[in-house]
């Protein structure tokens, strides 16, 4: 292999992930940190960011950029307790904007937190039995987990899976515990050796879901290692296992693509399942690409060396043979909004909340009302993948309670309210924070589906659930790539469009128009509608459809 990135030499240098962060908080001369600790603040679960919005006004003024950090916490599976809910809350309001971000892989992040209220911020979280370790860097993140628990009877059986793995995944550094909460310096760095990640840590991020069919909610193979539970009669017999997927690349780069995760075999029990989810991640450690990390993802090491080279080194890992993977048929990928009730008789209200921003504006308050909620103490927070809320686990008795605050604070009405298109599209956050952001999506795809909504009502597919997702570059993290009509973005106003995915996620799609405004994508759009509502077949999907049509190759 060549020679190292410098990232890799970062963190081979960093004394397990302390590099010089100490001395970074304490330089009150700028709002930043040393560079080579922006790579090493990624694993502490941090990221460097300044508003873009003010970048030019602050260098008129010969001003430093306005740095803040945004902070992502580690909640497998996406639960929180009312305690922990209220927490949140309270740090959101001290120390960070204000807004409360569900992201895209089931966990929240808060953003604006300048540098001397990282410490406060991640002791309260501490206080709160919640920590951001690992959520970001070069190493294993949030665990997803399909998030409603009426999808399953033993729903709670396989969501548990998603906080082994975390723990199985675990750095076995102390670095976060002695930099942010104070606690004493190892002396005997022993007890920090780390089979799994020694001092290298991982070439690139590693991401890991868990479904539970027929509904994909959780995009599983968008993700470096998929588990599909295999449930017959109620009983789980164990998992498929999936590998390389991931939805990153680089505009103008052949060698970089997005890309589905391959089924390569079954395990029958929970210890065959974290031993093969381990060795997956050793086999990337010790093959990945470590001089160029736009290639360095477990898709790249896969295409390199071939499925059946990986499925060999696996088997030799694990000392046992993968079994044929079982049959498996996913019908959806959405999240179901408003009541249900599970197999034990507790309900469960999802919300809408438009690209994960829990806030209170002139629209909805339902940051209040979450925290009206909590503070009965009378259910739990689930989030899901498409960066919703699910207040859960409210006994029948309780149901009438948490309605009420639904209803005085308007939520039940807005998610009722609200069209199935914008309840299936999603978007990153891109402006102003992204240091990444080509293009707008957060801030820019409501208004794009208000004239959407009425496209479709002019063409009378309102009831169409189309999946549309918008990214403000080509890194996909609001999986534009699998999307039936996904936006990339490529400079400001600016977007690829993308058709052809399906609405189950086993099929990405492909560039149909190029760097086109909005004036184009709405005038394609309006053609493309009228052209689906006059020749499509009975419960034909409109990625499904834009293949038939060959409007991209299949």
């Amino acid at each position: 292999m060549s020679d190292k990135s410098p990232i890799e030499k970062i963190k081979e240098a960093s004394d397990h992930l302390r590099g010089t962060l100490k001395e970074s908080l304490k330089d009150e001369l700028t709002g930043a940190i040393r560079e080579d600790d922006q790579a090493v603040i990624k694993f502490h679960g941090m990221y460097q960011q300044d508003d873009r919005d003010r970048r030019e006004e602050r260098a008129e003024k010969k001003l430093e950029r306005l740095y803040s950090f945004m902070i992502r916490l580690r909640l497998p599976g996406g639960f929180l307790t009312p305690e922990q809910w209220i927490a949140v809350y309270n740090i959101a309001g001290e120390h960070s904007t204000g807004v409360i971000k569900i992201t895209s892989r089931q966990t929240l992040q808060l953003h604006g937190i300048i540098k001397s209220d990282i410490k406060p911020t991640i002791k309260a979280f501490s206080e709160a039995k919640l920590d951001s370790i690992a959520t970001c860097g070069d190493i294993n993140r949030n665990v997803l987990c399909s998030s409603h628990p009426k999808q399953s009877p033993i729903h709670e059986q396989v969501f548990a899976y998603a906080d082994k793995i975390s723990q199985l995944l675990m750095p076995k550094t102390k670095a976060y515990y002695e930099i942010w909460l104070d606690e004493e310096v190892l002396v005997d760095k022993k007890e920090e050796e780390d089979s799994l990640y020694q001092e290298r840590y991982l070439p690139r991020k590693f991401k890991i879901a868990i479904a539970i069919p027929p509904n994909n909610d959780v995009d599983v193979f968008a993700n470096d290692i998929g588990l599909v539970a295999v449930i017959e009669n109620d009983v789980l017999k164990g998992f498929n296992i999936a590998i390389g997927g991931g939805l990153s690349s680089t505009h103008g780069n052949a060698e970089t693509y997005p890309r589905l995760a391959t089924v390569i075999g079954f395990v029958d029990s929970e210890e065959k399942t974290l031993k093969a989810v381990y060795e997956i991640a050793t086999i990337q450690r010790d093959y990945g690409n470590r001089s160029d990390r736009k290639l360095a993802r477990l898709k790249y090491t896969l295409d390199k060396y071939g499925v059946e080279w990986f499925v060999k080194e696996l088997e030799t890992r694990i000392g046992f043979s993968l079994e044929p993977a079982k049959e498996i048929v996913f019908t959806s990928r959405k999240d179901f909004f408003g009541w249900d009730k599970n197999s034990e008789d507790l309900w469960y209200y999802t919300a809408f909340v438009e690209n994960g921003r829990i806030l209170d504006d002139e629209n909805t308050k339902l940051k209040s009302a979450l925290l009206a909620i909590a503070k009965t103490g009378k259910a739990n927070f689930r989030f899901t993948c498409n960066q919703n809320v699910i207040i859960s686990d409210v006994l029948t008795e309780d149901k009438n309670t948490i309605s009420n605050i639904l209803a005085e604070f308007g939520i039940d009405a807005g998610t009722e309210a609200t069209s199935v298109i914008r309840k299936n599209s999603m978007a990153c956050v891109a402006f102003p924070t992204c240091p990444l952001a080509l293009a707008e999506a957060q801030r820019y795809l409501p208004s794009l589906i208000d004239k959407i909504e009425l496209l479709l009502g002019k063409h009378s597919l309102d009831n169409e659930e189309i999946i549309i997702r918008m990214t403000g570059c080509p890194n996909g993290c609001a999986r534009s790539y699998a999307a039936e009509i996904g936006f990339v973005g490529t400079a400001l106003g600016k977007y690829n469009m993308h058709l052809g995915g399906d609405r189950i996620g086993e099929r990405l799609n492909k560039i149909y128009k190029e760097n086109i405004g909005e004036e184009e994508i709405l005038f394609s759009l309006d053609e493309l509608f009228n052209t689906y509502a006059s020749n499509k077949e009975t419960n034909e999907t409109f990625g499904d459809f834009s293949l038939r049509q060959n409007w991209v190759s299949n």
